[in-house]
């Protein structure tokens, strides 16, 4: 089958991005050939025969910026130049997709969360029309919805508010659902009545991962650590609903001066920087600046591999050193980094976000130290301490939740999840 990708970024670091190439991974294993429409491959090696650029696909052309800035955070009072600027950019997107479709005899369109989350409005209404026009079957990877983000899409602008709604999530009889947690599933069926597959995040559990090498050796000592420390990660981006001030205080809490918190995202993901200080403000309070310690001049975020070069570490470099990981996240649409922490054979001490960790991944049976409301609980905080200096409890909760998440977040689930999604979507389910 020939299988269309709709995506506004393709090779980026973000969640849709990364889960959007291992579809493309898996499908193409399963014997598909895949085609994509993106408005920007970011660190991708271009096909020319079946990778296709739309620039006013991109999250960052001015078509979508001054789309977004004039529909949500600076609304004229004059909407007409607004509506047309919409309305014609739309066109312009579904003339380039039903092109594309034709020229390439597309037989399934897969639109990755350009058809939920209306972040750039004129995608997703070109989506929208191309998809009547073709009448391909597809199917909406669905990451995000705009409820979700508070009033994050709400316009004071009634026009836009009906596009949104009339568009988003795309409720079109050909249009199938996949979405990445149940609650999402729950909701999509409340609201519009429209059923969907529930395909988690997952991992590659076939790589090396998480592995010691006689590279990442070296990074505890260019971290300026010393081999006795025990080594706490915080492999997230530095934003708020990580939790990160919970990770501080349990370094307070175990009051072990060789237990260390390594952070390995930047003060950059935090915009404006009020969390990051916030965060460097706690630990002065604590007096644990000797024990915190911030790793993103040496340790890269956004990937899974580094830069190569002799002081450039990868996440995975990252999971080698670490003794366990933590991870208080408030809110996430599902929990890539608990995944990868199992995936690396690290314990994970977690948050009970909601409302996703407990039905989608904690139920699972996975051995963990789970936090509620982010309560550092003396009975948690001891819990956590064996975890840590007991390295063969350490070790049997590592491979037993590796075990696991094989289990239920590998490719060969994505593969049955794909399947059933195909069945439905070609009328065979």
């Amino acid at each position: 089958m020939k299988i269309g990708f709709i995506i506004g970024r393709i090779g980026g670091v973000d969640g849709v991005a990364l889960e959007a190439e291992k579809w493309i991974q898996v499908l193409k294993k399963m014997g598909h050939e895949i085609f994509i429409l993106s408005g920007q491959y970011q660190d991708w090696k271009i096909d020319r025969e079946h990778d296709t650029l739309v620039p006013e696909m991109s999250f960052f052309s001015p078509e979508s910026y001054w789309g977004q800035k004039k529909a949500f955070f600076h609304p004229d009072t004059n909407t007409t130049d607004l509506i047309e600027h919409v309305s014609l950019y739309s066109r312009i997107i579904s003339e380039k997709i039903v092109k594309w479709g034709i020229s390439n005899k597309i037989d399934l369109l897969i639109s990755e969360n350009a058809s939920s989350l209306p972040s750039h409005l004129e995608m997703g209404l070109g989506i929208k029309l191309a998809v009547e026009i073709l009448g391909l079957p597809t199917i909406t990877h669905d990451h995000d919805f705009a409820w979700e983000r508070g009033d994050r899409y709400h316009s004071p602008h009634k026009e836009i508010n009906r596009f949104v709604e009339e568009a988003f999530p795309l409720r079109l009889p050909n249009a199938y659902h996949a979405v990445i947690n149940i609650h999402a599933q729950t909701t999509l069926k409340e609201k519009y009545n429209r059923d969907s597959v529930v395909v988690p995040n997952v991992m590659d559990f076939n790589m090396s991962f998480g592995v010691k090498s006689k590279k990442n050796k070296h990074l505890r000592a260019d971290l300026g650590l010393d081999e006795e420390d025990l080594l706490l990660f915080q492999i997230t981006r530095i934003v708020e609903r990580k939790g990160i001030e919970v990770a501080i205080e349990l370094i307070h809490k175990l009051d072990n001066k060789n237990t260390k918190l390594v952070i390995t995202g930047s003060y950059k993901d935090d915009e404006g920087s009020l969390y990051y200080n916030k965060l460097v403000n706690q630990i002065h309070e604590l007096k644990l600046s000797k024990q915190i310690i911030f790793a993103s001049h040496i340790i890269h975020n956004k990937g899974l591999s580094g830069d190569g070069s002799e002081t450039s570490y990868s996440l995975s470099d990252a999971y080698a050193n670490a003794s366990s990981c933590t991870y208080f996240s408030t809110y996430e649409g599902f929990g890539n980094a608990f995944i990868e922490a199992v995936l690396a054979k690290r314990p994970v001490f977690v948050n009970n976000y909601k409302p996703v960790f407990w039905p989608d991944i904690g139920s699972k049976g996975f051995k963990i130290v789970m936090l509620k409301d982010n309560e550092l609980t003396d009975d948690a905080v001891e819990q956590i301490r064996e975890v840590i200096t007991n390295k063969k409890l350490n070790r049997e909760i590592s491979e037993f939740n590796y075990t696991l998440g094989k289990k239920y977040f590998s490719y060969d689930t994505l593969e049955q999840k794909l399947v059933e999604l195909l069945d439905i979507a070609t009328g065979k389910k």
